[in-house]
């Protein structure tokens, strides 16, 4: 198993007071829409993005979303592989960036002139985590190259080099590492201490953006990690369910500190690769005062998911595919946090999606997503200090 390349010592470096970000939006480079360049989406992770791949795979039912009553506010006509009980984020991602619906790596005859969908439900970033019947990070990084002959036979390689460079990558992956991975797996246990886990996990990650990096990727955003422990789940499996809250502490544990761990590594990434732009958020946080407060969100409930069974409707049977085949569907998803046993509504995915487009410093940064597809530049301190276009900038002191 790959051991992380970036140490814990180098996740501690200081640069903050030489990344100090001024955040103001420099007009003098104009928007991709206005330079004619084109834009596109590419995304990687798990079952909170994929958008149909694991249709085209064997795998559990577990992992497959192709079957009602998933899909069911009809904004897609039915079922399409979304876990969801409609659209997920990267869905209102592309809608903002005015791009069409991206398409899933594997589905028949797609298009990828826009950019691709690599997810897949069930997936982790170490290849182990649920190995054969997903596609893991690595593999999904591979079907990349695939995408990138492609292009470059329909649109030549210097147009490819630069859709590639414009282009955003949306990686949202690491709660089945920490869930199955390891809480599900005692030999892990066993062989690593949760910190030396995350380490790992982290690591991973870390060499998968440096691989798309290498690619000429520049632009990146994350879905940072929920409250794990707080997913209707875990809550049904949490053996201390009737202390505190009835999360599973163990689980947030985890996800917190995954979350602190990439906040530093992309603070470091920022520093050593020339170019790499990306936003990040809270999730965890976010997500949080949305179950504890649901009303100030719009919803009704947020403990309970819409569709399952047992406790908190924990037990994953929406759909009635699985070893029990009976479950529960409430009347209105839409009043819903969680729509089934691990997964949001698509109300949480749109309020999400809104936030991480338009959000400013600190909840989003150092960049929006807006930011990245459309180019909007924020300058630092040595861009102010040495300029080398020579423009002046005394009118922001």
């Amino acid at each position: 198993m790959a051991r992380p390349f970036i140490s814990s010592t180098s996740f501690t470096i200081c640069i903050s007071s030489l990344l100090l970000i001024l955040f103001i939006s420099s007009t003098a480079y104009g928007s991709e829409l206005e330079k004619g360049k084109k834009r596109a989406l590419f995304v990687f992770g798990d079952s909170t993005v994929d958008l149909g791949n694991n249709n085209y795979i064997e795998t559990i039912p577990e992992n497959r979303a192709d079957y009602e009553p998933y899909g069911q506010n009809g904004f897609f006509g039915g079922p399409t592989g979304r876990f969801s009980d409609g659209r997920v984020i990267v869905d209102f991602i592309a809608e903002y960036a005015q791009l069409p619906v991206i398409p899933p790596f594997l589905k028949p005859s797609a298009d990828y002139s826009n950019g691709v969908n690599f997810a897949s439900g069930g997936a982790g970033i170490l290849p182990e985590t649920n190995h054969g019947l997903v596609i893991d990070l690595q593999t999904q990084l591979k079907s990349f190259e695939e995408v990138e002959k492609t292009l470059a036979e329909k649109f030549g390689k210097d147009e490819t080099e630069e859709l590639i460079s414009a282009a955003v990558y949306f990686i949202s992956t690491g709660s089945n590492d920490y869930m199955g991975g390891y809480l599900g797996n005692p030999t892990m246990q066993q062989l690593y201490q949760p910190q030396e886990f995350v380490g790992m996990v982290i690591g991973n990650l870390t060499q998968a953006i440096q691989v798309l990096y290498g690619k000429g990727a520049r632009n990146f955003g994350f879905l940072s990690l929920s409250p794990l422990g707080c997913l209707p789940a875990l809550r049904a499996a949490n053996p201390r369910a009737n202390e505190g809250g009835g999360c599973f502490d163990e689980a947030s544990a985890l996800a917190m500190a995954h979350n602190n761990a990439l906040k530093t590594v992309l603070t470091n990434l920022e520093y050593i690769l020339k170019g790499f732009k990306y936003c990040n958020s809270n999730f965890y946080d976010w997500l949080l005062d949305r179950i504890e407060n649901p009303s100030k969100y719009g919803f009704k409930d947020g403990v309970n998911a819409c569709c399952g069974t047992g406790p908190y409707n924990g037990i994953l049977t929406c759909g009635g595919t699985k070893n029990i085949t009976t479950y529960e569907l409430c009347e209105r998803g839409e009043d819903y946090v969680w729509w089934d046993s691990f997964h949001p509504t698509e109300g949480i995915h749109k309020q999400f999606a809104e936030a991480l487009w338009s959000g400013t410093p600190p909840s989003v940064g150092p960049y929006s997503l807006q930011d990245l597809f459309f180019s909007q530049e924020k300058l630092t301190i040595a861009d102010v200090v040495d300029d080398p276009e020579g423009r002046d900038f005394s009118h922001f002191q």
